[in-house]
C-alpha cells in the first residue's frame, strides 16, 4: 500500500483545521476529569468487518496533540479485518488521548468506511473492469477519500477540473452540441491529454465517436442500453459507466464489455466503518 504522506499534501492542513474546532476552547471535561500525571492506554479495535484506511493520519492526530505518544499499528491500511481485530494501540497522558480521540477516529471511521465499501464493489467487479471513484468528496478531504478508494483496490478518476477534460451535458448545452464541444477541447487540451465525453443515448454515442472522443460515460443507461453501446463502440473508445450503478448491479454491468465503473457513492455518502476506542488507565511509561 503507498505511503500516505507521498501523495497527502493537504493532511497536515485538515489535522490542523479538524482540531482546531474540536478543541478551539480545548477540553474542559478532559481537564476537570483526569489530573496531567495520569497516562492511558487506548485500544482501538474494529466494532464490524472492515476495511481499514488511514492509520498513519489518526497517528498524525494524536502526535499533533502530543508529539511523545505512543502509536503502535497491528495492521496497515489497505488491510481487512474481521469484527473484534485490535488495529492499533496508544499510549500517552490521558488528558492528550482524550483530547485527540475524537478527531482521529472520524478521520479514520470515514477513510476506512470509504476503503470497504470500494472493497465491496471491487470484489463485485471481479477484475473484469476498473471501479473509480468520482469528485463527489467530502470538501476538505478530497485527497483522504481518494487514498481510502486506492486501499480498498479502487481507482482514482480526475482529480480537480484541470486534471483532465470531461465534457458534461452542461458543456454540450452550453458548447452547442456534442461535436462542439469535443472539437473545442481538441483545440485546446495538450497532446497528452484524453479527452471524455458524457453521452446519455446511443445517437450521442454515435456523434461522440465520430468527434473522436477517447472516452465515453454512458450516463444513466440500463444493462441492455449499456450493452447495445459496446457493439456500437467497438473497442473505438474506452468506455465508463456511470450514474445509478448500486451494489447489487456491479457484477451484471461488469461482464458488459466495458472498461470502467465510477461510483459516486463511494464517497458522497459512505457510512462511517465501526471502530471504537477503550481507555484504561496506565503507569510506567510506553514499552
Amino acid at each position: 500500500m503507498r505511503d500516505p504522506w507521498s501523495e497527502l499534501g493537504p493532511v497536515a492542513t485538515i489535522i490542523e483545521t479538524a482540531l482546531a474546532e474540536d478543541l478551539a476552547s480545548g477540553d474542559v471535561t478532559g481537564r476537570a476529569t483526569v489530573g496531567p500525571e495520569v497516562r492511558a492506554r487506548a485500544h482501538m479495535v474494529a466494532k464490524a468487518n472492515l476495511v481499514v484506511a488511514g492509520l498513519q493520519v489518526a497517528e498524525a492526530v494524536f502526535r499533533r496533540v502530543e508529539p511523545g505518544v505512543g502509536f503502535a499499528a497491528y495492521v496497515r491500511d489497505g488491510a481487512r479485518v474481521a469484527v473484534g481485530t485490535e488495529i492499533a494501540c496508544i499510549e500517552g497522558p490521558a488528558q492528550a488521548l482524550l483530547a485527540a480521540e475524537r478527531t482521529a477516529l472520524n478521520l479514520l471511521q470515514r477513510m476506512s468506511g470509504v476503503a470497504t465499501l470500494t472493497r465491496a464493489y471491487v470484489d463485485a467487479a471481479g477484475g473484469r473492469c476498473r471501479i473509480t471513484d468520482t469528485r463527489k468528496t467530502m470538501p476538505g478531504l478530497r485527497a483522504l477519500d481518494r487514498y481510502a478508494v486506492r486501499c480498498g483496490g479502487g481507482h482514482n478518476h480526475r482529480n480537480d477540473l484541470g486534471a483532465a477534460v470531461l465534457i458534461k451535458e452542461n458543456h454540450v448545452r452550453a458548447a452547442g452540441g456534442i461535436t462542439a464541444a469535443i472539437e473545442g477541447a481538441r483545440k485546446l487540451a495538450p497532446h497528452t491529454m484524453k479527452i471524455e465525453c458524457e453521452v446519455t443515448s446511443h445517437e450521442e454515442l454515435r456523434e461522440a465517436l465520430a468527434a473522436g472522443a477517447d472516452i465515453i460515460m454512458l450516463d444513466n443507461m440500463d444493462d441492455a442500453a449499456v450493452r447495445e453501446a459496446v457493439a456500437i463502440a467497438a473497442g473505438k473508445a474506452i468506455l465508463e459507466v456511470s450514474g445509478g450503478v448500486g451494489l447489487e448491479r456491479i457484477a451484471a454491468v461488469a461482464q458488459l464489455g466495458i472498461d470502467v465503473i465510477s461510483v459516486g457513492r463511494l464517497t458522497h455518502s459512505v457510512p462511517a466503518a465501526d471502530i471504537s476506542l477503550l481507555f484504561e488507565r496506565v503507569d510506567g511509561t510506553w514499552a
